[in-house]
């Protein structure tokens, strides 16, 4: 599944939910469980479930500091696309 433009496997979609629920950012898990049990191909997530990501990785396990980064990427370049 696509997240944040990442390819993530399921799997690691599952425990980041997990993640995400025993932070309590709860509405981000939803979004991510709900992509999860539709079988899409891509989450859609908006400004603050990238910050409810960016919390709960901050300590995350080495399969999703990819994903991690990358959303960190997206929110530093984010203010950049809007003045351009």
């Amino acid at each position: 599944m696509l997240v944040a433009g990442l390819e993530v496997p399921e799997r690691l979609v599952v425990e980041l939910a997990q993640w995400l629920r025993a932070q309590g950012l709860d509405d981000t898990a939803e979004t991510l469980e709900s992509a999860y049990a539709a079988e899409r191909d891509i989450a859609s997530l908006d400004d603050e479930d990238r910050e409810a990501i960016l919390l709960a990785l901050a300590d995350c396990p080495y399969g999703l500091s990819e994903l991690r980064t990358v959303v960190l990427l997206q929110n530093a370049l984010r203010p950049l696309a809007a003045v351009g």
